[in-house]
């Protein structure tokens, strides 16, 4: 299984990015999909979060800007980013829980890419 995240980039304060990571391989089923960020110097952290079922959550400083999505046909979580500011600049990995020939859920990384705000 692999996880090919993509949609980085370096853009002004107030801008907008998408985000996108698909998985593929020797995949049976996928449960929960989710977005984390490690900004320079700091402790990777939970940005947002999607079930199988389609329910979103979200941490507090993202909430009403960032927008998590799926398209299970394609294996791809997705994250709108908006209204973006100097402390979103962080690396973005995904985080997608995935069954495969072993029948249970093991949890996959994409490589991470890095997402830059400039003032």
């Amino acid at each position: 299984v692999q996880l090919q995240a993509s949609g980085g980039g370096l853009v002004q304060a107030g801008g907008s990015l998408r985000l996108s990571c698909a998985a593929s391989g020797s995949i049976l089923s996928i449960n929960n999909m989710a977005w984390y960020r490690q900004p320079p110097g700091k402790q990777r952290e939970l940005v947002a979060g999607i079930t199988s079922g389609g329910s979103t959550s979200y941490t507090a400083s993202v909430k009403d800007r960032f927008t998590i999505s799926r398209d299970n046909a394609k294996n791809t979580v997705y994250l709108q980013m908006n209204s973006l500011n100097p402390e979103d600049t962080a690396v973005y990995y995904c985080n997608v829980f995935i069954m495969t020939a072993t029948s249970r859920y093991d949890d996959y990384w994409g490589q991470g890419t890095q997402v830059t705000v400039s003032s």
